[in-house]
């Protein structure tokens, strides 16, 4: 299956049959990825009386309480009710799930203090020449598979500096996905500045707007244009997981 669309006036293909996860799954126990000190996920079978909610224990079916973090184990997607002490929901605010999507690989730049920060600057000149897109997904370099089993607790991760987020703000992108567990420094103090320039908070509120973290794209996922479908679960709460899914897109 096959569709046709138009983005700043030229048109492109994508094929709906070729699918590009780049979502990391919520699983149990360690290994998984984990950030924040978050608990890992757990999967318990439900016990009441004599029923038992695993088939593997003899119960007619899996039958799971389930508990997580969403920011904490796995690729999950966020609104301003992050930060906001409004309770705006994921739900609420995320009503347009299909947008075009630039993929950008940067390394970050280590600062004196050994940070490792994604800076104006450094997105000003790698965005130019480009044509704004609704929703940019940034690749971390160096990139492998070790980020599906990263825990990032205590690490102090890669991150943005708030005047990078500014300038994404003035470019137009709505909807931001990276492969770090947070846009912001791991320990800031309660700042959160990426967060809030992202969101424009409090002073104009960006409702509509998103920030995907924990996603990961391997090698073979070009920098380019893509199709990008995000799709969350309906949670009435901040955030959730999430699983976003890219087409490649083609010149028609």
């Amino acid at each position: 299956m096959q569709i046709e669309l138009e983005h700043q006036g030229r048109n492109y293909r994508a094929h709906l049959s070729r699918p590009m996860d780049i979502s990391i799954p919520l699983r149990p126990g360690p290994g998984a990825v984990n950030c924040f000190y978050a608990p890992y996920m757990e999967a318990e079978p439900v016990v009441a009386g004599p029923f038992v909610g695993s088939t593997a224990l003899g119960g007619p079916v899996n039958f799971l309480n389930v508990r997580f973090n969403p920011h904490g184990n796995g690729t999950h997607t966020e609104c301003l009710g992050h930060i906001a002490k409004e309770p705006y929901t994921i739900n609420q605010c995320l009503k347009q799930f299909t947008f075009v999507a630039r993929l950008l690989s940067l390394y970050p730049t280590r600062t004196d203090g050994g940070d490792r920060v994604f800076f104006r600057e450094q997105l000003e000149e790698a965005l130019q020449g480009f044509e704004p897109s609704e929703a940019l997904i940034v690749r971390s370099l160096p990139n492998d598979e070790i980020k599906l089993r990263t825990n990032y607790s205590g690490a102090n991760p890669p991150y943005f500096h708030h005047e990078a987020i500014e300038l994404l703000v003035g470019q137009g992108v709505k909807h931001l996905l990276v492969d770090l567990p947070s846009i912001d420094r791991e320990e800031d103090g309660g700042k959160l500045l990426a967060h809030r320039a992202f969101w424009q908070y409090p002073g104009n509120p960006r409702l509509d707007c998103t920030i995907t973290e924990l996603v990961y794209l391997n090698n073979s996922i070009r920098d380019g244009l893509y199709l990008l479908n995000l799709l969350p679960a309906a949670f009435e709460i901040d955030a959730s997981p999430s699983k976003p899914v890219l087409y490649e897109l083609e010149r028609c």
